[in-house]
């Protein structure tokens, strides 16, 4: 039987399935700890090792060897682990990209911070290919103005899986015209409300939908305020159109995980539809007193394939059967 996706996506017309969450670590304790959390809760999030903000100023390729050695290490269980490279235009990148793509485990993705232009992604793109790396997808942050400016253009490269929104980079780049208080969670003038900020989250966005590609959200730097990053999370996913978004502490992943995963009665309504339609060879049908036929299919499964992905170790939002056929 042909799967729901095949039968409604052809070869490949969906995002990338990725992770709600994207875990940054970039000390070693602490790369450490976030990939036997992933071993312990399942691929229901990534881990990023950073190669760029997390190594110190003349250790980058230490840091890289470091990183290589995690990639292979034991606590790589789901191979949901990524790296964040140096910028393109830095004197070590073609190093610390040669270290890790000699790694005995490639990494699951390669980040690019700090692209000026779309000519930048392209071209550490190929040097990336050049190096062996043509198979590892490409996310990069949108995080300069020059970036905002291609970001269409850097959406569209072949070669990239996924786009974040560098939001203290990018207020940072501004000289002082936006103030520290939109990289905070303010009601008013934070991250959420702030017309520059706001409109680079809605360009990256709209170019990820247009390209499909993931957008990612950026990060939340209130650590202990829970709440405050549950309502993040949920604004970036309902309002925004984020399907992921980045941590950088470990509290943050389950609050992201929850928040971007469907409510139980979201799944409900998909399962029924999609199981009805299935019946019906994608031909339209009438469900609780509403016609739907494949474009509103599309959406159901997705909804089915977000609480999937979501679902932490060992369980399940589907019922065994469905689970099976869907989800071999």
């Amino acid at each position: 039987m042909t799967s729901p996706r095949d039968a409604l996506f052809g070869a490949g017309a969906a995002a990338p399935a990725l992770p709600a969450c994207d875990h940054y670590a970039g000390v070693e304790p602490r790369m450490t700890r976030s990939l036997q959390l992933q071993a312990e809760l399942g691929p229901v999030f990534d881990v990023t090792l950073d190669n760029e903000d997390g190594a110190p100023v003349g250790g980058e390729v230490d840091q890289a060897q470091l990183i290589a050695a995690l990639l292979a290490g034991p606590d790589n269980r789901h191979g949901r682990v990524g790296v964040r490279l140096l910028p393109w235009r830095h004197a070590r990148f073609g190093d610390v990209a040669a270290t890790i793509l000699a790694a005995p485990r490639r990494p699951a993705y390669l980040m690019l911070p700090k692209p000026e232009s779309a000519a930048d992604v392209a071209e550490a793109a190929a040097a990336i290919d050049a190096l062996g790396g043509r198979d590892i997808p490409l996310h990069a942050l949108v995080e300069t103005h020059g970036a905002l400016r291609d970001v269409f253009a850097i959406a569209a490269h072949p070669r990239i899986e996924s786009l974040s929104f560098g939001l203290m980079d990018f207020v940072s780049a501004h000289r002082g015209a936006i103030p520290q208080g939109a990289m905070s969670l303010a009601a008013v003038g934070g991250q959420f409300d702030h017309p520059l900020v706001l409109r680079a989250k809605l360009e990256i966005a709209a170019a990820c939908h247009a390209a499909g590609r993931t957008p990612s959200h950026s990060v939340v730097t209130e650590l202990q305020d829970v709440e405050a990053l549950r309502a993040a999370a949920r604004l970036a996913c309902k309002r925004l159109g984020y399907t992921r978004m980045w941590s950088i502490h470990p509290a943050q992943i389950r609050p992201i995980v929850e928040a971007f995963a469907p409510a139980a009665d979201e799944v409900e309504q998909a399962v029924e539809i999609i199981v009805a339609a299935q019946a019906a060879q994608w031909a339209p049908i009438r469900h609780r007193h509403a016609l739907h036929d494949r474009a509103s299919y599309r959406y159901f499964w997705q909804v089915i394939e977000r609480a999937q992905r979501s679902a932490l170790a060992g369980t399940s939002p589907l019922p065994p059967d469905l689970r099976a056929a869907w989800f071999p």
